[in-house]
Parts: structure tokens; sequence; C-alpha cells
């Protein structure tokens, strides 16, 4: 069965998260979707896959409610098992940002570039730079031509590097993250910072690669499920670095220790198999693992 896999995301009033929850919960079941949807009362923030009749089926449904009849879903090919069960939430936020309640993307948020306006940008060699605000571990596989990594582990850590990014206060700045989600509120918190020409990419990076495969963005896209990463096609090099011997790969595991369980790039010469490897930081600091093979 060929399957689909719908990105989706808007913030907007929800005055019952609860109920809106309960029911997308109940209607994806019935269309035997797996994924995960958050709803707060800033929103909702979703990802599921099934088959192409079903997903449809789906977002059919969300665009019926009046809230988010404008909202817009990303579709991509689905390979099936993406998610291993349906998860949906009722949260305080739909990205966990913990910035000031007067940072509310509903209210002001940096305007938005098109994925053609940004290719046409780069085409012409406009002054700007494009900020990066996905994680570190996800900028390590796939990223924007000379982006800025401002060195994330979680969204909530933008407030504690924002002095890195001081220098490009009054320069134009693009913030970028994979589907629009997250930059809705990072480039809003650049804003409340004093960043004068803040602007975010409509739709993420998924929107470019799927419009401009193998143009501008190097790599592949980290994706919160199963695939891992994905590209839109076209002639690309792979960015991504082992973590032990700097040979090029785009294969991450997860650290074995469940203290840290980091994501991290490792080919497979330094772990031939994806279970029991440790990060470089877990066996430099905890000496009671065993020492890992080094590569050939």
């Amino acid at each position: 069965m060929q399957t689909q896999v719908l990105l989706f995301y808007k913030y907007v009033t929800i005055d019952d998260a609860a109920v809106l929850a309960t029911h997308m919960r109940g209607q994806a079941e019935r269309l035997n979707l797996l994924g995960r949807i958050i709803v707060a009362e800033e929103g909702i923030n979703g990802t599921v896959e099934g088959s192409i009749e079903n997903t449809e089926a789906f977002a059919g449904i969300l665009v019926a409610d009046e809230r988010l009849a404008d909202m817009s879903i990303k579709r991509s090919a689905g390979k099936g098992g993406a998610f291993p069960k349906l998860s949906v939430r009722v949260r305080a936020e739909i990205v966990g940002t913990r910035f000031p309640k007067d940072v509310d993307p509903r209210v002001r948020t940096a305007p938005r570039v098109s994925a053609e306006e940004l290719h046409e940008w780069f085409r012409t060699g406009d002054d700007f730079v494009v900020v990066d605000m996905r994680n570190s571990y996800e900028f390590s596989a796939g990223r924007f031509k000379d982006s800025i990594d401002p060195g994330l582990e979680n969204s909530r850590d933008l407030s504690g590097v924002v002095d890195k990014l001081i220098p490009l206060k009054d320069k134009k700045v693009v913030t970028v993250c994979t589907g629009g989600v997250r930059c809705e509120k990072m480039s809003a918190y650049l804003l409340h910072k004093g960043f004068s020409d803040v602007h975010q990419l409509q739709d993420g990076i998924h929107a470019y690669m799927e419009k401009f495969p193998g143009e501008d963005f190097e790599g592949t896209l980290y994706t919160f499920d199963q695939r891992i990463v994905m590209d839109f096609g076209g002639e690309r090099k792979i960015v991504g670095k082992c973590d032990w011997c700097q040979d090029a790969t785009e294969r991450y595991v997860n650290c074995a220790n469940l203290d840290c369980h980091v994501h991290f790039l490792i080919c497979i010469m330094c772990a031939p198999i994806d279970k029991g490897v440790h990060c470089k930081k877990c066996v430099a600091n905890l000496a009671e693992m065993s020492p890992r093979k080094t590569c050939e």
C-alpha cells in the first residue's frame, strides 16, 4: 500500500483544546493513521501517516474546522511504518520554547518569505543570513549553504544562545526550520529581542526542497519519525560527518547511554550495528563504558 505523510500546524486560539484533541484522535483512529498531534491553546501541530485516501480524508477534516480552514498542509511520500503508534496530546505549547507570554506568533511574527522568493534571493546574491532554528543534530545532516547553527539542543535553548546572534541584529535574517512551526515563534522572539529585519521561510525547508530539489539546501532533511532523513531528489552531496572519524554519512543512531540518548551521526565502519553505540562525550566521560571499536 502506498502511504502519505501529512505535516501541518497553525498558531490559532483554541479555547477547547481537550475537545479538539479528542476529536482529532477519534478521526485519526477511524482512518488508521499513526503519528503525533499536539493541541494547545495557541494552536495545533502534527505529523501523521496513512494511506493516501485516508490522509486526504483527514486533511479534509482538519480544514473543515473554521479555525484551521486556511492551514497549510504539506504532503510527502511515505514508506510505511514512519510512526509506531498514534499520539494525540494537549500541551501548554505546540513548540516548547518557554518564551515570555508576549512572544506570541498569533499577535506578532516575522513576515514570511516564500520558497520562490528565497530561491530568487540566492540567485541574485541578496545580502541576507539564514539562521537555522532546528536542533544542531538536525543541522548536521543537511542545511542551507552558508547558514548559521546557533547551537540549539532544544527549541527552549534560543533564549540562552541569542547573544551569539547579536552581530546580526541589523542584518536581513531568514529563519528556517523543518515545516515552519518553530520559526513562527523563533522569529517572533528575535523581533522581541530587537532584531530589525527578520523573515521566516514559509512552510519551512520541506517546501523549499520540494520545489527546488538539490538547490541551495545541502544534504538531507531530518525527520522526527522512523524515516530519519529524507530528500526530494536532485543532485546533492552528503554533508553529514561521522562524529568519530569525520567520514561522510547520513546514518543516525541514539547513544546507548539512556541518560544521554543523543541522536548523532556515525558511519557503518565505526559502528556496524545501530545498537550499543555510545557518543564520544559519553565514552570520554564515563570510564566504565567499553571503548569503542576504532575504524579500520
